[in-house]
């Protein structure tokens, strides 16, 4: 039987042990480097101790009723099986954190304390005969070991109610060892059997025992301090951190597992919760999906926050692990996405959305385009791909400004979205061009129907623009998928060529894509590229048409005609190239060119001949045409006042002020300035008033039914009637009979100028054609 106040007291020093023994394990594992190893063997080495003392005291305890005493060697081996036991279990547990492992861990420590309780009973000596029941030995053992083995899973859980579990197990495991051990050994005296002389009686080791138990309540004072000094240091951190965290704009919650410790106030806000009701809660009901053990650090991971009122809030989480106090504890950051989606919402809408009209842009278009050909494949469903340009358009925009012009643009805009189906798209592809995509288009006639109705509900009504009727056309060229082309470029491309075809034959039509407009397009390549090369390498000439006096039939002067010079093709008209070189700014340098070819060549002429440029619409916009004439002037050394620039109407449309500033220059300057084509504009007669202008060139469309037309007649008397009011002078353009050659000059006009003249000559023959038959001292030229 047993002393119950010396079990009692081994009960005292196992929980006293067990609890310092865990508190120091804590503090090691807070600490680091060469004291956490101290630390640790300390902790290891008050395990060990704590189930020896615990052991020998109930031993103790034990009353056998015969005289009982200890082998001091197999004693001392006992306390090294539990510390070496203990030790290796401890070992690896702290290497491997997987439950199995820690199972493993648990059943060595176990062995070491088990070893340690059967040594440690072999060590008890009686006078008498010691008797065992192996099936209960067996079986304190295989309950022991497994509960050793729990104990361990609980003592390294991240559960803090788990670990609690730990020392109790631990103790229940020692006390199955003892009191199955105890029960299964059966003593009988025997008085002729007498104990070792260097057995160590129980007043012997009773002191050790004693001082053993004291060591461990001294351990376990210091384990209590270093707890209490973690909680506050944990307490105070936690604090710190809650008043750092609310001051972050991002939510940020602090977990242990998938419980949350803390919270900030931005995480609460944003999953509308009141303050301090997060902490406790579990991660998995806040943020469902996200596995917080799983989850590399510092990596982002877009998910759905769920709210107290259990809507959704799109967020961006970040997981991180940070040391607080003496734990391990993960910080994950939470950023609200909504204002980012909408954000990036708005950019996207933006990036595809034309800004003026509010409809599709050309990246949209082409993307739109790009998936209805990649899925067209799989539905069949064809498509019509449309370009559409507003015909006089930047006539209108010159003439009544960017804004004007604008308004024009977003009300076509409008009209072409209430002409389409809501499965079509158009788009603003840049300035007054716009593309429609017509979907399920079966049979071309729907395409071509479409076009019809979009020509007709742009031409059929007026755009008022501040209470001004505006009239506009439309050109639509029409490319139909997949016959046309299935590609996205290549159905732009082709739509784009019909387009040119369309304006070509008229404007205000549609035309459809057909392989022969791949021909025209390439010819029109090679006339740009050729050209670039014409006028690198000098493949450009100038011809001269001369204009004479209507009173002495002198060459009063010549007008300056562009004529290429193609290595194979010959002399090609300027009809041909003069269009394409406006159109890609080819005109600025061809224009520079002629200029000081013209100038050099007329200086060599007769001193009261002067030469006539024509200027184009893109020359007069350029800032340097001053200096570029004035330079070509001072280089030929040709006089200012023998130079006569003539420009059209087309000149006058845009930047009235800027246009009044260079021809005022132009004039400082001393060469003269003529309106070239004067009738065939909308309002020639009030650029007259305005513009300082030298002469006036009367269009070859008035002359060519002269004299017998009245209406031609009476425009062309009128014209130079007013001319000689205002003091300028004129040229009648075009005149091919002797007929409209009389009538000019009963008329009144100053100079002529046509085939019946003479047709334009190369330098070479002008200067032949002068020095005979044309000198100005013969008096009139022949016909």
């Amino acid at each position: 039987m047993h002393d119950g106040r010396l079990v009692l007291l081994a009960a005292v020093v196992c929980a006293i042990g067990t609890y310092a023994s865990f508190a120091l394990a804590h503090h090691a594992g807070r600490a680091s480097g060469a004291p956490r190893l101290r630390w640790g063997a300390v902790s290891i080495l008050a395990s060990a101790c704590t189930a020896w003392a615990t052991h020998f005291i109930v031993l103790l305890a034990f009353k056998p009723g015969m005289p009982a005493a200890f082998d001091p060697m197999l004693t001392g081996i006992s306390l090294a099986c539990a510390i070496l036991g203990i030790g290796a279990g401890v070992s690896i547990s702290l290497r491997v954190r997987s439950r199995s492992s820690q199972f493993v861990a648990g059943l060595v420590v176990g062995s070491g304390v088990t070893a340690l309780h059967y040594v440690g009973q072999a060590a008890y000596l009686v006078q008498g005969q010691v008797a065992w029941n192996m099936w209960l030995v067996v079986l304190s053992i295989m309950v022991s070991l497994p509960t050793s083995g729990f104990a361990m899973i609980a003592a390294s859980s991240r559960s803090p109610r788990l670990r609690l579990a730990a020392p109790p197990l631990l103790l229940l495991s020692i006390a199955l060892l003892h009191f199955c051990g105890m029960a299964a050994m059966t003593l009988r005296f025997d008085s002729a059997k007498h104990l070792p002389t260097d057995a160590i009686t129980p007043d012997a080791i009773t002191p050790v025992v004693a001082g053993v138990s004291l060591l461990l309540i001294a351990l376990a004072v210091l384990g209590l301090r270093f707890e209490t000094a973690a909680k506050a240091r944990l307490k105070q951190d936690r604090r710190r951190l809650r008043e750092l965290a609310d001051v972050a704009l991002e939510g940020l919650l602090i977990c242990q597992g998938d419980l949350v410790v803390t919270a900030n106030d931005s995480v609460e806000f944003m999953a509308g919760h009141v303050s301090g009701a997060l902490t406790g809660s579990h991660v998995s009901s806040l943020l469902p999906g996200l596995d917080v053990a799983s989850m590399p650090e510092r990596e982002e991971r877009e998910i759905d926050l769920v709210r107290a009122d259990g809507g959704n809030v799109p967020v961006r989480v970040l997981r991180r692990e940070v040391a607080l106090g003496h734990k391990v504890q993960t910080v994950i950051a939470i950023r609200d996405q909504r204002e980012r989606l909408k954000t990036e919402a708005r950019i996207h809408e933006l990036a595809y959305t034309d800004a003026l009209t509010g409809i599709a842009n050309r990246p949209r278009f082409f993307d739109q385009l790009a998936m209805h050909t990649a899925s067209r494949r799989a539905v069949d469903r064809p498509c019509a791909v449309m370009m559409i340009d507003l015909d006089r358009f930047k006539y209108v925009n010159d003439t009544l400004g960017h804004a004007a012009g604008d308004m024009i643009l977003r009300m076509v805009a409008e009209r072409l979205r209430s002409t389409l189906r809501e499965s079509d798209i158009v788009a603003r592809l840049g300035g007054d061009e716009f593309a429609v995509m017509q979907v399920a288009t079966n049979e071309p006639g729907a395409a071509f129907a479409l076009a019809a109705r979009i020509v007709e509900v742009v031409e059929s009504r007026p755009f008022m623009v501040n209470g001004q009727p505006i009239h506009l056309g439309a050109s639509v060229g029409v490319a139909l998928c997949p016959s046309d082309g299935e590609d996205p470029a290549d159905l732009m491309q082709n739509a784009d060529l019909a387009l040119y075809a369309a304006k070509a034959e008229g404007r205000s039509t549609f035309r459809r894509y057909d392989v022969s407009l791949d021909e025209k397009m390439r010819e029109r390549r090679a006339i740009e590229a050729g050209l670039r090369t014409a006028i690198a390498e000098g493949q450009l000439e100038l011809h001269y048409q001369p204009l004479v006096d209507a009173a002495t039939g002198c060459i009063t002067s010549a007008e300056a005609l562009v004529r290429w010079n193609h290595p194979e093709r010959g002399l090609i008209p300027p009809a041909e190239f003069i269009g394409i070189a406006e159109e890609t700014g080819l005109i600025l340098p061809l224009g520079e060119w002629v200029l000081r070819t013209a100038c050099a060549e007329a200086a060599s002429w007769p001193a009261n001949m002067g030469v006539a440029i024509n200027l184009s619409p893109a020359q007069f916009r350029e800032k340097s045409l001053v200096d570029i004439i004035a330079a070509a002037l001072e280089s030929a050394g040709l006089a200012a006042d023998r130079l006569d620039l003539e420009i059209t109407e087309g000149v006058l449309l845009s930047d009235e002020h800027g246009t009044m500033q260079t021809l005022n220059e132009l004039v400082a300057l001393g060469v003269r300035v003529s309106m070239d084509d004067f009738g065939t504009g909308y309002s020639s007669l009030s650029y007259l008033r305005k513009f300082p202008f030298d002469k006036i060139k009367i269009d070859q469309s008035f002359v060519n039914q002269l004299p017998e037309d009245e209406e031609s007649a009476a425009i062309v008397r009128a014209i130079i009637t007013m001319a000689k009011c205002l003091g300028m002078a004129t040229t009648v353009e075009g005149v091919e009979t002797q007929a409209q050659f009389a009538f000019s000059v009963d008329a009144g006009c100053d100079t002529l100028q046509g085939y019946l003249i003479s047709r334009p000559l190369p330098g070479a023959a002008l200067a032949k054609f002068v020095a005979s038959g044309a000198d100005p001292s013969l008096g009139r030229v022949a016909a």
